[in-house]
């Protein structure tokens, strides 16, 4: 364990290096807001509630969705194992006296808890500038699922790109993949925009699947909403993660003996 430990404290420590994507990170989680802040303040006019929502609820879930969507450092897992696959320095993970799949959720890990720091004071200081009264649950019976679920969500979403990363071994390109999973996420995470504003069957079929409790439901929740998913949102991630671990475990060693790559 504290070799995984220290791997994240590298990443960490490594991310102070690349500035601009710092500044990057702040500036994407800023957008998102002013988006938010625009699209909703022309939508809800003169009216006081929407679908359920008032203007600072709804405002409230854009910017904690905004900033947990911001901690999902996964995605760079699929795009950096594909890479390495091809130009045949992959080779270095399959030697350290480390698991491929915990050294990367190390990495990502440290890189998370890197860009936490700077999304939470863009979050912040814009709460502020637009005078936005942050509607957030004081309750922490809701805060500690909703803190265990994105944890849960944020290892489900390592071990999905982990396993698009590893389908390099077998095929050539892994773009239309990630461009699937993509488009799967942008949606049904919430982060486009609440749920909950569709069709209640809609919502039915997207409780099947992981990623409405990755970001959606802990956003929800926050802002005090959803309490009565709690258990199927824990249960379900905890399923879905548990999962993975042998569908990963299986398709590497499978995988890997069509790898051929030189170099360290």
């Amino acid at each position: 364990m504290r070799k995984y430990v220290e791997i994240s404290k590298i990443i960490f420590k490594a991310q102070l290096v690349w500035r601009f994507d710092i500044a990057f990170h702040m500036l994407f989680t800023i957008t998102k807001i002013l988006f938010a802040y625009i699209l909703w303040g022309a939508i809800f006019g003169e009216k006081n509630e929407v679908a359920g929502f008032t203007y600072n609820t709804m405002l409230s879930y854009y910017i904690i969705s905004s900033f947990l969507s911001q901690l999902d450092m996964s995605n760079g897992v699929s795009g950096e194992i594909s890479a390495r696959i091809r130009d045949g320095s992959f080779s270095k993970y399959m030697v350290i006296p480390s698991q491929v799949l915990g050294n990367f959720i190390a990495r990502t890990a440290g890189a998370a808890a890197f860009y936490m720091l700077f999304n939470l004071a863009a979050a912040l200081v814009w709460t502020v500038i637009f005078r936005i009264r942050l509607v957030l649950t004081a309750d922490p019976a809701v805060i500690v699922p909703a803190v265990i679920m994105l944890v849960l969500g944020l290892l489900f979403m390592i071990q999905l790109n982990f396993l698009l990363g590893i389908l390099t071994f077998k095929f050539q390109d892994i773009g239309l993949f990630l461009m699937i999973k993509g488009m799967m996420v942008a949606f049904i995470t919430g982060t486009m925009m609440p749920l909950s504003l569709l069709p209640p069957g809609i919502q039915e079929g997207m409780r099947l699947f992981p990623f409405y409790y990755v970001t959606y439901l802990p956003s929800m929740l926050l802002v005090g909403r959803n309490h009565e998913e709690i258990a199927a949102g824990l249960i379900s991630l905890s399923v879905w993660v548990l999962l993975f671990i042998p569908i990963n475990r299986m398709a590497y060693n499978r995988l890997r003996i069509r790898y051929d790559g030189v170099g360290i």
